[in-house]
């Protein structure tokens, strides 16, 4: 059974843009300077908006292979 941060982690690896250009890309796999504008921007609201700051938080920590290991460990 998973914690919630473990399920979170989960949902992001699994969660695919759902619109605009990278429309169908995993989260963890949108470019760089995507998640850059966005944070510039402003993310999204709701659960989205949250992933997207996390991916953000990621990248900018060199720490996106974490997301990528579980994507690749639970296909």
């Amino acid at each position: 059974m998973l914690n919630s941060n473990q399920q979170y982690l989960l949902d992001l690896a699994k969660m695919k843009m759902p619109f605009g250009k990278y429309k169908g890309m995993f989260l963890i796999d949108l470019p760089e300077h995507y998640i850059v504008w966005y944070n510039n921007k402003g993310f999204p609201k709701g659960k989205l908006g949250d992933q997207l700051k996390l991916v953000y938080e990621l990248k900018l920590n060199g720490l996106e292979d974490i997301i990528r290991k579980i994507k690749k460990d639970h296909h």
